[in-house]
Order: C-alpha cells, then structure tokens, then sequence
C-alpha cells in the first residue's frame, strides 16, 4: 500500500464508510472468555471485532467491546448469516438477532458467510441485507468465501435491478488470504470494482511459523512470523483479521505498523501454491 499505515488505519468501502485495516477475529472463540480477549484487543488499540452468527459469541464480543471507554462511533463491528441459513428470511432474522444480542444499534459490517443454498437463497439473503441498510440497521454489506463465479451471478444480478439502491452496494468479500492462498482471480475481479478483501486465516492457523520463507524475513525485520504475514496482508491492501485468546499474542499481532517489508520481501512471499488451510467455499458450484 502506498500510504503510511498505522494502527488506526482505514480503507474507504464503496458504501461511503471507512472500516479498519486492522480487526480482531473472534472465530472459534468461547463465550466464556469472548467479553475478556475482546476488551482486551480494544484496549491494545483494535477498534474491529469480526464474529458472526454461526460463532456463539456475539454477545461477549459485543459487550467487551461496549465495556471500554472508546466510543460507539468508533468502533466496528462485523456479523455474518449463518452459511446454512441462506435466505431471504434466514438473513433477516440474522439481523434481528444479531442487533438484539449486541446492543450496538447497527451493525458496521454484515455479510453472506458462505454461498450454499442456491441461487435462490443467495439472492433472496443478498436483498434482505440490502433492505437492512435502507432501514439502517445495518450499515455496509458484503459477502465472505464467494469464488468468481458467486461474485458475477451477485453483480448479473444487481444490474437487473431497478434501481442502484435496490441492487445494493457490495464493498466486502473476506476470504481466506495468506502468502499460500493468494487467490490472483478473486483479489484481481475485486479490486476491479473497488471491492476491499478481507484476510481471514491471514496466520495460516500457524501451519507456517517455522517456514523458511519466513525465518529470515523475520530474523531481517526483528519481528515474529506471525507479524510478517500480518504486514504481508497489510502491504496487499488487505484487511487483516488475526485471532488470538492469548493477550500478549493479542498485543503483538497489532504490533506491525512500526516496519515495511520491502519489494524483495515481497516478491520472496509469493509461493504461486494453492493451499487452503482452512474450509474452501469459493469453489463450490452455484448449484450448491
């Protein structure tokens, strides 16, 4: 990325508002300790807390967030539709509940997790959101694990519309993203429409962490693997979504802001491989 970035970094969407370069994942995380970790990462400076529907937590994460002294206005909260809840009436109710569980008053960020259901589904779930933002519950909209092919049956779609605020406006698709994963095809069709990607598995569920494509990277910049990857996303114009239940991880991971990998570095980290580490949706077929 051509600007200097720091910890409170944002990237303009397509809707008009500004979300975090920097978020903190809160995937597999247990309610029990959702409120305790989330606070403690907008303590260390986060201000983005990505959940969703199918995670459990929502409310923790949402009151964690609540119980620090930054304002509402400043924070960023992300939920997502339950991938097996495809629907239009799936995706209204994910909505309701979501704002019931959190108390936030509307949510920042909402998207389709997965593309299951079928066009119908996907479709029927894509106009309920639409009608969220209308009806100002929800205030950005996007899609997460969607292939090439889910995105040009969402943009065929949109052109069909009537009008631009009946066809929505798409500003997110958050997929896994990573030096192994780097998806050329999806990152190229976004960025052509000013769609920003978000990185989600960004640290490879640390698979990687002894990589000798890493160590020197490491060594050269005086930072842990996990900080490369994450300033690796970063320089890609990523949002990146690291997660952690570990404070002192919590703190290091937003701990990139300080170094640049260079052009060299850069090149060094593309693998040209496919190698999810995590569950693929974008590549199934729209019949799914």
């Amino acid at each position: 990325m051509a600007a200097k970035l720091d910890l409170h970094s944002t990237l303009k969407m397509k809707s008009g508002y500004s979300i975090p370069v920097l978020g903190y994942g809160v995937y597999q995380t247990p309610a029990a300790v959702a409120h305790d970790v989330t606070h403690h990462a907008i303590l260390s400076g986060y201000r983005h807390v990505d959940s969703a529907t199918v995670y459990r937590n929502e409310a923790p994460s949402a009151a964690g967030m609540l119980a620090t002294p930054v304002p509402r206005d400043q924070l960023f909260y992300t939920s997502k539709v339950e991938p097996r809840n495809l629907s239009y009436a799936g995706a209204k109710a994910s909505v309701a509940a979501t704002l019931q569980q959190t108390g936030l008053g509307y949510i920042d960020l909402y998207l389709l997790h997965a593309p299951y259901g079928g066009r119908e589904a996907r479709l029927g779930a894509w106009r309920a959101l639409v009608e969220s933002v209308a009806e100002g519950k929800v205030r950005s909209i996007g899609v997460s694990n969607y292939g090439v092919h889910h995105l040009e049956e969402l943009e065929q779609w949109q052109k069909q519309q009537p009008t631009p605020q009946a066809a929505g406006i798409l500003s997110i698709n958050q997929i896994e993203l990573h030096p192994w994963l780097a998806r050329p095809d999806i990152v190229t069709w976004c960025r052509a429409r000013s769609i920003h990607l978000e990185a989600y598995s960004p640290l490879v569920r640390s698979t990687k962490m002894s990589d000798p494509l890493l160590l020197p990277l490491a060594a050269k910049h005086g930072k842990t693997p996990a900080q490369i990857l994450l300033r690796w996303g970063l320089q890609q114009g990523f949002v990146v979504l690291p997660k952690s239940v570990t404070h002192a991880r919590i703190e290091q991971n937003a701990d990139i802001f300080d170094f640049e990998l260079d052009e060299g570095d850069m090149r060094g980290l593309e693998t040209g491989v496919y190698e999810p580490c995590t569950w693929n949706p974008t590549t199934a077929p729209l019949s799914e």
